[in-house]
């Protein structure tokens, strides 16, 4: 049994070195041992390539809003483990990280002598969370995030109210596919008998996989730019404004926090959600609350504008389409701004084209690295730039007060890439911003 919440952690990060075993046979196995506690939950499941944790995160504070009380699974944590189980944004306690491990821990055990193996880290959080909705923590409503994929992610062993597909992009090749139709099928996998799907996905290969999926489904299916669509968009200083219309209602001049284009696709499929838990599920939620709910939502590290002067701004982009909507997102809103950039990545990324997109925004482009295990090294990611003003820097750290402390007022320091780089830079980050020898 684990006393203390430091080896409840460890114990659960140390199933890394087990990797990634797709599959729900595991998943399978500990419910029937904790007698079904995904049963006995209200959930919405969240999938896509980009966009899951900001539509979870607009959805849950318009429920939240709403009166409800709500819980989120998320991934990966940006600030601390916990988050990855919250209550109305709240991460769960440190002691409650304890009792859940040891709730978990000898299932673990026993699973792993089975012909199943043991489970993985995903797995034990997964089933962590299950058990805490069920029967510590009682909520209203969970909202799912896929881990990776759909169909054989350890969440989808769920039935849930709705499921929501955001986008399709290239990520995870090497596991979910390398073209668009191949992803858009493992993420349709989490489409349901008889249960709605939203969705915001494009491109036409994908769409045609997943209007198929929910066909055979008798799924119904409820598309942006057909059964609800956003115009009207502009942006805000401090974030987006559009109109949102719908097969069931209409708002006007609904304002969002987070800045991009893309953030209002996310808070429009939010939106959508909330009209049909609505409709069908009895979660009455009003016009009003709707607004201060999406008016309010905040998920770190997306375009995040951590300082004005100096101008300095942190975006998890950490795939092609991510990196594309940052400097589309750049370009808009700074284009009178000099662009030096520091960006490093986990090594099972595309980074190729990733990196080239970059090098045509950067003025300058700092390459760096971070203690991960999947982390690339910087001296592979200045390889691949074409930049002419490109640089190693390799400790972050460093770098990065050394960059604070020289920039001026027509420049601008952007930090991007994995978002598990981002949640070690941005405690680092405030710290230096607090400080005023710059």
């Amino acid at each position: 049994m684990f006393q203390t919440y430091k080896e409840a952690i460890e114990w659960i990060h140390a199933r890394l070195r087990l990797g990634m075993k797709p599959g729900l046979s595991r998943m399978e196995w500990m419910m029937e041992k904790l007698n079904h506690p995904e049963r006995r939950i209200k959930t919405v499941h969240i999938g896509g390539t980009n966009g899951k944790g900001s539509t979870v995160t607009y959805l849950r504070s318009i429920l939240q809003e709403g009166g409800f009380k709500v819980g989120t699974f998320t991934s990966p944590y940006f600030e601390q483990f916990n988050e990855r189980i919250s209550v109305n944004g709240q991460p769960i306690s440190d002691e409650e990280i304890v009792q859940l491990t040891n709730v978990i821990k000898p299932l673990s055990d026993e699973l792993e002598k089975t012909d199943l193996g043991a489970p993985t880290e995903f797995e034990v959080i997964t089933a962590m969370s299950f058990y805490y909705y069920a029967f510590v923590n009682p909520v209203d409503i969970v909202l799912y995030e896929v881990g990776l994929g759909g169909r054989l992610d350890s969440t989808n062993i769920i039935h849930p109210l709705l499921s929501i597909i955001t986008s399709i992009g290239l990520d995870h090749t090497n596991i979910l596919g390398e073209s668009y139709a191949e992803i858009a099928y493992e993420k349709a996998g989490i489409i349901k008998n008889g249960v709605g799907l939203i969705t915001a996905v494009k491109q036409p290969e994908a769409l045609e996989v997943i209007r198929n999926q929910a066909r055979e489904k008798k799924s119904a299916m409820y598309l942006l730019g057909e059964q609800f669509s956003v115009n009207n968009h502009h942006s805000l200083t401090g974030g987006e404004s559009f109109n949102f219309q719908s097969i069931f209602q209409a708002f006007d001049e609904l304002e969002i926090s987070m800045i991009g284009e893309h953030q209002v696709e996310n808070a429009s499929l939010a939106v959508m959600a909330t009209l049909l838990l609505n409709k069908y599920y009895s979660f009455m939620v009003e016009e009003e609350q709707i607004k201060a709910g999406l008016k309010k939502a905040y998920w770190p590290g997306r375009f995040e504008v951590m300082s004005e002067s100096p101008l300095v701004v942190i975006d998890g982009a950490h795939n092609e389409e991510g990196i594309t909507t940052l400097v589309n997102e750049l370009e808009k809103r700074y284009s009178n701004k000099k662009k030096n950039i520091i960006f490093t990545a986990l090594s099972d990324k595309k980074l190729d084209k990733i990196i080239m997109k970059l090098d045509q925004v950067a003025d300058k482009i700092t390459f760096v690295e971070f203690d991960y295990p999947r982390a690339s090294r910087a001296e592979d990611l200045f390889s691949m730039s074409q930049s002419p003003n490109k640089h190693l820097g390799k400790d972050w750290k460093s770098e990065l007060e050394q960059q604070l402390t020289q920039l001026d007022e027509e420049e601008m320091l952007v930090i991007t890439g994995s978002l598990y780089f981002l949640s070690e830079v941005k405690p680092s980050l405030l710290n230096l911003l607090n400080k005023a020898f710059f």
